[in-house]
């Protein structure tokens, strides 16, 4: 076996890895459907939503989104008291910070909120409890992920946007147990 075999099949391997990427994303990111695209998404769907590398055209077409929304989830302790606890909003961080937490935002509105996606709504519960164990003689006892949500409506005469009121929606409450905090 010579020096230069080695290499040669890395670079092969590479080449495939980059191959399989770019076709991957290509059929998953064109905006059309035919028999052909669909069998390639659903062959692609398992491993592009486990890396994270999945895009939707719901944002731009044919039906953009009409709903402003966010998820929050309420931390009820033992003891009685609540907290907070918030993803990540966009419009409340800098340019850099929403450069690396933007999945957070497509994960609550576009997955987490879906009732189609409602099986991993404990999961979020569970870890959401984790996060906010700090206390162990007062730890979380109940876990509300609620989402708010105001319908965007067309623009008025003056162009204007009129935001409609913020409703909440308990997406789910949680229970938590003693072995979901370790």
């Amino acid at each position: 076996m010579s020096l230069k075999e080695p290499r040669t099949a890395k670079r092969a391997a590479i080449s495939v890895f980059l191959l399989f990427h770019l076709i991957a994303i290509t059929f998953w990111a064109l905006p059309l459907n035919s028999p052909l695209i669909g069998v390639v998404r659903d062959t692609v769907r398992p491993y592009l939503l486990w890396a994270g590398l999945f895009q939707g055209w719901n944002m731009f077409a044919p039906e953009p989104m009409k709903v402003n929304g966010y998820v929050e989830a309420l931390v009820t302790y033992n003891d009685g008291e609540i907290h907070k606890w918030k993803f990540p909003r966009m419009e409340k961080l800098g340019y850099t910070q929403r450069y690396f937490k933007e999945r957070y935002r497509k994960f609550a509105n576009e997955y987490l909120r879906m009732d189609s996606f409602a099986a991993i709504r404990p999961d979020v519960a569970r870890r959401i409890a984790r996060l906010n164990n700090h206390n162990p003689s007062n730890p979380p006892a109940v876990v509300l992920l609620i989402w708010y949500s105001s319908q965007i409506g067309p623009p008025g005469p003056d162009g204007s946007y009129r935001a409609t009121p913020l409703r909440a929606n308990v997406l789910f409450t949680y229970f938590v147990k003693p072995e979901d905090l370790k």
